[in-house]
């Protein structure tokens, strides 16, 4: 199908694998295009039966409990990013020659003539919040834009829309990017690497690469974080449009084609005239909701690619007074008896974990869940001597404290052996007699929450329900 707009859909055969959350979407945008569709599904539960009634009912044929075999007749695959890539069903349509599409190539691929060039931001942590300081500065320029992706705003609803933007504030995952070989983004942004979904991608070498693709293609500017080497280098690798730059970004002083901190102000010697000699300052430190370090390597990060699309620094500044971090994210909950109750439920898994962390010095740490094929010594080891205490709890805690025991052998651990949902306020508890004066109490888990919730904003929503019975 080459890696063009596609216009023509009457009468291919296409099989969409998943019904999960894009994978509806893109068997009823193809199916509306005339396009004959099939969804295979492995599972066929009551929500799948129900799924499947509903697109039925369009006249689009869905094949639950059998994810494995490829439909005869397929000509085309659009996959939903949760199938790992070893499936037998790929590997099927690789051998007859066929491609394979995440839903962001749909998308891709389904742009008008006209459409909005995307400013895409990848990376281990930190997505959700560039992207969307990001979309506040390009709309503080007056720009029409919107912040979507893997942010829960489908950039096929989006792409196939009435409503016109400017510009794209585009978050992706590594799951996304590794389905999605004809994206080309005017500018991209990768912003840390560190070992994450290593059981879907088989090891850091694949997850590097496919975070990696975010860069092919860049047309302006592919920038990069200066504290992680292994961003650097994908910006070399990558193959991208002539004249396209690469741009640092820096917690310390920029060098030339960086963004940095100097006296507390963040400034851009990348988009300036004469950057040998000239800096211009965007805002202060103190413009940045929270102040945290990892947050404020989000906003240069943020205005790195406002300014590759020509933003002017006002925008900049005023975009990022104007955001409010998400919930769940650093969120300060509550102070009692002198102790502060952050909810950072948000950090699933360790170099997100690393960056709440560093935040704090004085730290009663709440941590466990599903660890996801992660390790815990080298967070352990760098924290070791902020933390007071620690409180763990769910399943894959035992990796947890077997690190603890190694690198933090002096710091007071109680385990709770308990995964029901009233475990966190047990979990509360336990961390407030170990909290002093002056301490802070982080939930940080490190992990997924999906051995005891639903998902990460319901864990914080327990936290925050427990400190408030604390406080009561």
């Amino acid at each position: 199908m080459g890696s063009g707009q596609v216009t023509d859909w009457q009468g291919r055969h296409v099989t969409v694998a998943g019904l999960g959350v894009s994978g509806i979407p893109a068997a009823k945008v193809l199916h509306a295009r005339g396009a004959s569709v099939t969804v295979v599904n492995d599972g066929d539960d009551a929500r799948a039966r129900e799924q499947a009634a509903e697109l039925q009912a369009l006249g689009i044929t869905v094949r639950l409990g059998d994810g494995a075999t490829l439909p005869e007749g397929t000509e085309l695959v659009v996959t939903t990013p949760g199938w790992k890539p070893d499936k037998p069903l790929f590997a099927a349509a690789r051998q007859a020659g066929l491609e394979i599409w995440g839903d962001v190539e749909l998308a891709w691929r389904l742009r008008g003539p006209d459409a909005a060039p995307w400013l895409a931001v990848t990376g281990t942590n930190g997505k959700t919040t560039t992207v969307q300081m990001l979309a506040s500065i390009l709309k503080a320029a007056g720009l029409r834009t919107a912040a979507v992706g893997n942010i829960g705003v489908s950039l096929l609803d989006v792409v196939l829309g009435e409503e016109q933007y400017d510009v794209l504030a585009v978050e992706l995952s590594s799951y996304q990017l590794h389905w999605a070989p004809s994206l080309r983004a005017h500018s991209a942004a990768v912003l840390n690497l560190a070992p994450d979904h290593l059981d879907w991608h088989g090891s850091m070498e694949a997850y590097a690469a496919d975070k990696g693709r975010v860069y092919e293609g860049n047309r302006v500017a592919c920038v990069y974080n200066a504290a992680d080497k292994a961003t650097e280098d994908l910006v070399r690798e990558a193959d991208v449009e002539e004249g396209c730059r690469a741009i640092g970004f820096t917690l310390g002083t920029p060098g030339p084609s960086q963004l940095g901190v100097v006296d507390g102000i963040l400034v851009d010697r990348a988009f300036v005239e004469n950057r040998q000699q000239n800096a211009q300052e965007l805002a202060e430190v103190s413009d940045v909701n929270p102040p945290a370090p990892h947050n404020i390597a989000n906003a240069l990060a943020a205005a790195a690619l406002a300014r590759a699309f020509g933003v002017p620094a006002a925008a900049v500044r005023d975009g990022l007074r104007d955001f409010t971090p998400d919930a769940h994210r650093i969120a300060h909950v509550a102070d009692v008896d002198g102790v502060a109750y952050v909810d950072d439920s948000k950090a699933t898994n360790t170099h997100a974990a690393e960056a709440s962390l560093a935040a704090y010095e004085s730290i009663v740490w709440m941590a466990g869940g599903l660890a996801k094929g992660a390790t815990f010594d080298e967070l352990v080891a760098k924290s070791a001597k902020r933390l007071r205490g620690v409180v763990l709890f769910g399943r894959d805690r035992a990796l947890i404290r077997e690190a603890l025991a190694r690198h933090a052998p002096e710091v007071p651990v109680v385990d709770l052996d308990r995964t029901d949902t009233g475990a966190m306020l047990a979990a509360v508890q336990e961390a407030r007699r170990l909290a002093s004066a002056g301490d802070t109490v982080l939930l940080a888990p490190a992990c997924a929450s999906m051995d005891m919730f639903a998902n990460y904003n319901k864990r914080g929503d327990a936290f925050a329900e427990a400190v408030r019975e604390l406080g009561s």
